[in-house]
């Protein structure tokens, strides 16, 4: 990885933590908190964003065969329109952390915000490009999301979630307008807000 952060903990109890759905208009914001093993380094890691779909589907299966400890945690669309995106993404890291089998002694975690637990942690902006247990933290959350979405777009068909896993793209929008809102759909979000005064 380029630029790599350079953390004072250097023990093997580190782990990574990333969130992944805070723009789409639907769905579950996702997290993942991952413990790397340094006797099993995996190459390739890096911002979940910037590989190709089966790369990510590749990455994700060595992750979790060669992880000490991986886990993935989420909060649903009622938190995010009841506490707000970034309280919910935070609530999901914390569940990820929490649902680890083996503790972390320290954590990283990407962005500028921590949520508020009782961990020894740091905040790493970029860090999915600069740490590889932030970055594989990305992977797996970017993964776990995106499945989810597809397995939604039978259930919902004609947003074209398996497509656009609920980002605003321009066809999401326009079944919006034809379909209206579903269960799935984040009611706090300025776009569908719109939508719903509007019916």
């Amino acid at each position: 990885m380029k630029d790599v952060f350079e953390c004072g903990y250097k023990g093997s109890a580190l782990a990574g933590v990333d969130e992944v759905g805070r723009g789409p208009l639907a769905g579950s914001v996702v997290a993942a908190a991952v413990i790397l093993d340094p006797q099993l380094p995996i190459e390739g890691l890096r911002d979940s964003k910037k590989l190709t779909a089966s790369r990510r589907e590749t990455l994700a299966q060595l992750i979790r065969s060669r992880a000490l400890g991986w886990a993935i945690g989420s909060a649903s669309v009622a938190e995010i329109d009841e506490l707000n995106i970034l309280q919910a993404s935070l609530l999901a890291m914390h569940r990820a952390v929490q649902a680890l089998q083996c503790q972390p002694e320290y954590i990283l975690v990407d962005g500028n915000r921590l949520p508020h637990w009782q961990y020894a942690s740091e905040a790493v902006v970029r860090g999915d490009d600069r740490v590889p247990a932030i970055a594989a933290a990305s992977i797996l959350a970017k993964v776990h999301r995106d499945n989810a979405l597809i397995a939604l777009d039978s259930v919902y068909p004609g947003y074209g979630f398996a497509s656009n896993k609920g980002y605003p793209t321009a066809a999401h929008l326009q079944a919006l307008g034809a379909l209206g809102v579903t269960p799935i759909h984040r009611r706090s979000f300025a776009p569908i807000k719109k939508i719903l005064a509007v019916c």
